[in-house]
């Protein structure tokens, strides 16, 4: 008996594929499309906020705490750029969830656990980044330090306690950020270009975005050689190290704010061992500064902290894209 070969799964699989690369295509388009309308918003508001309140020649030393509070606002510019991006795109407001906001808190499914690192990882890396500093400049030490600072001796051991306190009530300008990086920027990156490419990029892009506060001395000061280029360099290299904490602890919270708090604490500069070291006694060297010490102990405590996450049952890494 002769048989007719209906078999046509061949062709279907071809079709089936090539719809799939089509549709993976036009949703790298879409998101990348999104992206590019979220970060243009988010500089052209922070960066016209920031030259709108800043005068010519202005220093961020020079500026009273008021003013320096108003400069500040830009911070919320990369929020106001998610809100403003979603309005035009279309795309929801969803607070948790698969492309939402990721604004919501949830604790159930150890998700607490992630809460409690971004309390403590500001901690690590900037105590650990004291001791770095007076490995590379000893004559900073002063033992007495703490007195300039007007911090009772007593009261120096609480500091990071005060920070963790001060850094997470005072968080809006930390929420400004991490809301628009971390709540948008990053899963879009994601998206377009993998995992890896996208964590350098968003740091970057992040350490870019703060150019203009690094050009008034409001992260590193003023004197210091090859101001403010090294700077802006060490802004993209520190807000790459620390966006990747920033955005694991966001995926695996599902959620915005364990950013935001350690940002924020982060700021807060949570050490007892600054209250040793006087930053006027540093030599003239590009090494010889704070933050030298800072970036050694970042990138020490993200590998450990990664190496972590990798070995822990159930809390590895989503694999590389």
């Amino acid at each position: 008996m002769i048989t007719q070969n209906t078999d046509k799964t061949p062709d279907a699989t071809k079709e089936k594929t090539t719809d799939i690369i089509k549709d993976t295509t036009t949703d790298k388009k879409q998101e990348a499309r999104r992206l590019a309308i979220y970060l243009v918003l988010s500089f052209l508001l922070a960066w016209g906020w920031f030259f709108l309140t800043i005068r010519s020649g202005e220093t961020w030393d020079d500026m009273s705490s008021e003013k320096q509070s108003l400069v500040a606002l830009g911070m919320m510019c990369p929020l106001i750029a998610h809100i403003l991006t979603r309005l035009i795109t279309k795309e929801g407001f969803a607070m948790t969830g698969e492309g939402s906001m990721m604004l919501g808190i949830v604790f159930r499914d150890r998700k607490w656990i992630w809460f409690l690192l971004a309390f403590i990882l500001p901690w690590a890396y900037t105590e650990l980044g004291n001791v770095f500093a007076l490995l590379i400049s000893p004559e900073t030490f002063d033992p007495t330090y703490y007195q300039v600072l007007d911090v009772d001796r007593r009261i120096l051991f609480l500091l990071p306690v005060g920070a963790l306190v001060t850094g997470t009530v005072a968080s809006f300008a930390a929420f400004g950020e991490e809301g628009g990086w971390r709540g948008y920027m990053m899963p879009k990156l994601f998206s377009v270009m993998g995992r890896v490419p996208a964590l350098i990029t968003g740091g970057i892009i992040w350490g870019l975005w703060h150019a203009p506060l690094t050009c008034i001395g409001h992260n590193f000061g003023t004197d210091y050689p090859g101001f403010p280029y090294v700077g802006i360099l060490k802004m993209y290299i520190f807000c790459t190290l620390v966006g990747v904490m920033l955005t694991v602890l966001t995926e695996k919270s599902g959620s915005v704010w364990p950013a935001a708090f350690m940002h924020a604490i982060s700021n807060a500069h949570p050490a007892i061992l600054q209250g040793f070291i006087n930053p006027d006694k540093a030599a003239d060297t590009i090494l010889s500064d704070l933050w030298s010490g800072m970036l050694i102990s970042v990138l020490l405590v993200l590998i450990v902290f990664l190496l972590i996450l990798r070995k822990r049952k159930g809390m590895h890494l989503p694999k590389i894209a």
